[in-house]
Order: C-alpha cells, then structure tokens, then sequence
C-alpha cells in the first residue's frame, strides 16, 4: 500500500503543478515562449562567387505588420514591415550589392503596410541606384501588385495570377441577430458617427457616403501609382483595368502590367546580363534556421490576416477598421 500512496501523491503534485502552470499562463501573469529567439539577421550564399551581389528578398503572404502569436497570445518574431525594413536597413551598408531580387507571392493585404514596404523599396533603389527585379510567383495581387511597383522590372511566371488593382474594406452587421436573440448594445458617444464602425447597426446614408469616399481616395492613390511607375500606361488606361479583377500573365503582359514572362532562373540570367557580370553572387539574408539553400525556398513563414476580426466587441482591437489592397476571391 505504502508504494501505491506514492505514486498517488507523485501524481497528485503533478497535476497541481500543471493546473498551477496553466494558470498562470490564462491569468496573464507570466508568458512562456517556446518560439525561437529572434537572432541576428545573417548573410547566406546561394550561388555564385562575385564580385558583386544580387540580394534575393521574399514577400511571402498576407501583407501586415502582425507578428506570429504563441499558444499562450504572446507574439514572437517580427512582422512583415519590420522584416523587409531590416533587410533594407543591412543592404544599405553593402555596397556590393548590385541588384535586388524580390520574390513575389501575395494576395495584398493593408493599405498602410503596402504603401511602407514599397516606399522603403522605392527609397533604397533612389538612394543606391541598385535595380529591383520583382519575380512574381503565384500571385502578385492588390497590395502586392503595389509593392511590385517599386520593381525596374516586373517577371511572372507563365501561371502567375496579377492585377485586383482595388480597395476593399469589411464591416459586420449583427443588429438583426442580436434583436433575434434579445441582445442590445448601448453606447454613449461624443459624435452620432464615432461608432460608425459599430457591428451592432448599419450605416446611415451620410455614412456609407463618407467611407466610400475614403475608399475612393485610397483606390485614386493606386491608380495614380501605377501610371507613374508604368511608363507604357497612363491614368485612363490604368483605370480601365482597375477594377479589381486578376490577369493571368499573357493577359497582363499584354496590358503592359508586367514586362516580361518568365521563371527565377531566366530573370537572374537576365539580371547578370543586364550588370554584364555573369559571376554575380546570389545572396539572402536570414535568422536562426529560418533558411534553406536554394533559389525556391521559403525564407520567411506566411503572415496570416482575418479579414473579419469579430469577438463581440470585448477586444476593442479586433473590431478595428482595416482598409486593405488584398485580393479576396
């Protein structure tokens, strides 16, 4: 008896020691991270010997700046903003890199993470004069169309998907639901539209009037952006196609979205060809083991995004408005 009152109390302390574990998790009070550290951003050689480098960069995803989250809410890592901004940062102070490589593969995703991503691409190409090459892969829609824009050259691949040049944005309307089910939400405001966001009723007129206005604004800015970065196209030919559709890539070729069709490889032998240096280095820059070694691997894990953020309105942050250049079939 006295070993099976052992091996009770040994399981006894065991599952107090776990309830006291999850508690603490649940209550806030202290966070556990099984995710990796976030280490130093590190270059890795691809392929080729220099001189000179070409940087190979991802944009992989859902275009934000949300980082990863653990099991327990807490975030790890870096969002995407935060990533292409110190892949930037480092290419800054080397001054062999030649050209920069983008490989594209997005649905779009914020208007304000597009618009920062392209801008500090845009940027570093002024202030370098290193040429970018945007290497489209599945897709390249909506946001990541716009930072494809920052690209001398844009190549897809013969199945890629390109365009939904547009804006969209996303409001839940619950207030039939919660008549159905005797619910109702009061709420005290400064303004009759502070709460125009609200999902527990609808837009007035005058409302729905003045968001769309600030969508119009947004998808004017787009527009505008391509016929400036697309020499072959002007404003009212952009505006034809800016309808939100995607282009396959004989058809965006065609309507001079992209310049060229072809596969990562025929876009760095065109790269080396431009430079005239055909022993330039395929680079990329990673943390951790987050690396694999060859011109098709993912470098960096897909940001994920709901584009319906619905909790009832006990997280304040959920229920944020989110206007977004993303293609959502």
């Amino acid at each position: 008896m006295t070993g099976v009152r052992q091996k009770i109390f040994k399981m006894t302390r065991s599952l107090r020691l776990s309830v006291f574990v999850l508690a603490i998790i649940i209550s806030g009070c202290a966070t556990i991270n099984f995710g990796p550290s976030l280490g130093e951003l590190k270059e890795v050689t691809i392929e080729g010997e220099g001189p000179g480098k070409i940087l190979l960069v991802n944009v992989d995803g859902v275009i934000n700046n949300q980082k990863d989250k653990t099991f327990s809410g807490s975030t790890v890592g870096l969002g995407m903003v935060e990533k292409i901004r110190s892949i930037v940062e480092k290419a800054e102070k080397d001054e062999e890199i030649k050209a920069l490589l983008i490989k594209m593969n997005s649905p779009g995703g914020t208007v304000t993470a597009s618009d920062i991503i392209f801008h500090l691409l845009k940027t570093y190409k002024e202030n370098r004069k290193v040429r970018i090459y945007i290497q489209v892969m599945d897709l390249a829609a909506s946001g990541g169309y716009y930072i494809a824009l920052a690209g001398d050259e844009i190549i897809a691949h013969p199945t890629s998907l390109i365009g939904s040049i547009g804006v969209i944005a996303l409001k839940v309307n619950l207030q039939e639901l919660m008549t159905k089910v005797g619910v109702s939400w009061e709420i005290v405001k400064s303004g009759d539209k502070k709460d125009f966001m609200s999902p527990f009723r609808s837009f007035t007129k005058e409302e729905r009037e003045l968001f769309q206005g600030t969508i119009d604004r947004f998808h004017d800015r787009f527009v505008t952006l391509i016929a400036e970065n697309r020499s072959t196209l002007n404003i009212k030919q952009v505006k034809s196609l800016a309808d939100g559709r995607v282009f396959d890539a004989e058809q965006a070729k065609d309507l001079k979205l992209i310049d060229h069709i072809g596969y990562v490889t025929d876009t760095l032998h065109r790269i080396k060809t431009d430079l005239n240096n055909s022993n330039l280095k395929l680079v990329t820059y990673h943390r951790n083991n987050d690396f694999q070694g060859n011109i098709y691997s993912q470098f960096q894990k897909p940001t994920s995004f709901n584009l319906i953020n619905l909790d009832l309105g006990f997280n304040p942050n959920a229920l944020s408005p989110y206007f977004l250049y993303i293609w959502s079939p």
